[in-house]
């Protein structure tokens, strides 16, 4: 009988003894290991740690003790999380001399006790500076959809995994829009929760005052369920969203749009009851001042390595970390005020509407061999542009789902593309209802690139 990509599913027919734990866990291994070299996505397998726990859980199955609502489900992390044993690499060689982690990160951990099992690490851009998972020391994560073109990044490696269909369920970080930019590229969900929600122990920082972490499933559902494991609320699937109100994001996030990517908007928006325009005010002030913040904080945290050896990070990573490391305190000053003052601007949107929706990046994703997107009718850097749209939005720590566009009705599915539903703080369970109804609907959701888990041995 064929297992699903879905980790409900999974977690549903370990439970029903449909299938062990350990099948699920063997046959996931094997597909990683025929697979990944495709994509490029996994760093590292946890072979011992994930056999022996998925026999445990079979154990205490057939104890009849309760194993949690992901019980069997196997799970990937970006390799920026703590795993007890390893080496937390960051996506670079200059920490790989340093003691193994002790225990695990308190999200995986969290995981875990939920009944997932780890079962690989995964690939993103170096210490997480990138929206591209370009990585010059563990190679280029492609997008399973086009294995010519970009996966995006930093937690490339999380969203290739999801959407080759290789995981049903991998955690990425989130400082400028690590989490949303490759989510939107590879046709997955993504979830970056509001900002202080999710515990950050164990979790290599970038810019640890924007930093956040969050899961990548392939439907709305699996979202609503990993978010309910890592944060212990409870989210209501049966929710009435007809009288939500939703703004669409005008001016700065409605321009150098691909016109297929309106066309998805304009579908989407088109199902909801009542809807508004709004313009949020200096975005691209406020953009400028998620640049510095984010240069200023990870330049500072990576001086000292860079004195002692500055010859061992990614080039591209190194400039700009040195370049962040040498800006002068006004700057740094005038950026934290304008955060403070976008911050109070958005919190102000949110008195008239319940969701706001805005593109998460200007289209598809750019080509391996031409790492470009086109702003202002000019060609600019995938690797440091592709963020236009969720730097401004990350100043203001809300939670944000990056949901993919589902394809056009009648036409041929294409690349995938992707939209950010925003709220208040707090506001998670509107928002995984929200995006559940729209993908009942037949608005958002994308089909993996393949089906991971056939038949059973």
């Amino acid at each position: 009988m064929p297992l699903m990509t879905s980790l409900i599913d999974i977690a549903h027919r370990i439970r029903a003894g449909e299938v062990s734990a350990v099948q699920v866990i063997q046959q996931t291994l094997q597909t990683l290991r025929e697979r990944n070299g495709a994509y490029n996505a996994v760093t590292r397998l946890l072979d011992e740690r994930a056999l022996k726990t998925a026999a445990e859980v079979d154990a205490r199955l057939a104890r009849g003790e309760q194993v949690g609502p992901l019980a069997g489900v196997p799970f990937g992390v970006k390799d920026l999380f703590d795993l007890e044993g390893l080496v937390t690499t960051a996506g670079s060689v200059v920490l790989k001399n340093q003691p193994s982690a002790k225990q695990d990160a308190e999200v995986v951990r969290r995981l875990c006790a939920a009944g997932a099992i780890p079962v690989a690490t995964l690939n993103m851009d170096e210490f997480a500076y990138g929206f591209a998972t370009e990585n010059a020391h563990y190679g280029t994560t492609k997008n399973p959809h086009d294995t010519a073109r970009l996966a995006g990044g930093s937690s490339g490696g999380s969203t290739a995994a999801v959407a080759a269909g290789l995981l049903p369920l991998t955690l990425g970080s989130d400082t400028n829009g690590s989490i949303r930019v490759p989510a939107s590229l590879c046709g997955v969900w993504g979830l970056r929760p509001t900002q202080g929600l999710l515990p950050l122990q164990g979790v290599y920082p970038f810019a640890a005052s924007l930093d956040v972490v969050g899961p990548f499933t392939s439907t709305s559902a699996d979202l609503a369920c990993a978010f309910e494991a890592l944060s212990g609320q409870s989210v209501a699937t049966d929710h009435d969203v007809s009288g939500f109100k939703i703004g669409r994001l005008d001016g700065w996030f409605a321009q150098d749009l691909a016109p297929e990517l309106v066309a998805g908007i304009d579908r989407l928006l088109d199902a909801c009851g009542d809807v508004r325009t709004v313009t949020l005010p200096e975005v691209a002030r406020a953009r400028a001042a998620s640049f510095v913040i984010t240069a200023a904080e990870g330049g500072a945290l990576h001086l000292g390595r860079l004195r002692a050896q500055a010859m061992a990070y990614d080039p591209a990573t190194r400039d700009r970390l040195m370049a962040g490391a040498l800006l002068p305190a006004m700057p740094i000053v005038h950026a934290q005020r304008i955060r403070s003052w976008f911050r109070d601007v958005l919190h102000d949107a949110f008195r008239d509407v319940d969701i706001l929706v805005a593109p998460a990046t200007t289209g598809v994703a750019p080509r391996l061999d031409q790492p470009t997107i086109t702003l202002g009718g000019k060609q600019v850097s995938a690797r440091a542009n592709l963020g236009l749209f969720t730097q401004p939005l990350s100043l203001a720590g809300m939670p944000v789902v990056a949901a993919p566009l589902a394809p056009a009705p009648g036409k041929p599915v294409g690349l995938p593309l992707g939209v950010q539903l925003i709220a208040a703080p707090g506001k998670e369970a509107t928002l995984l209802a929200f995006a559940q109804a729209m993908e009942k609907a037949g608005l958002l959701g994308f089909p993996c690139a393949d089906t991971p888990l056939t038949e059973q041995a």
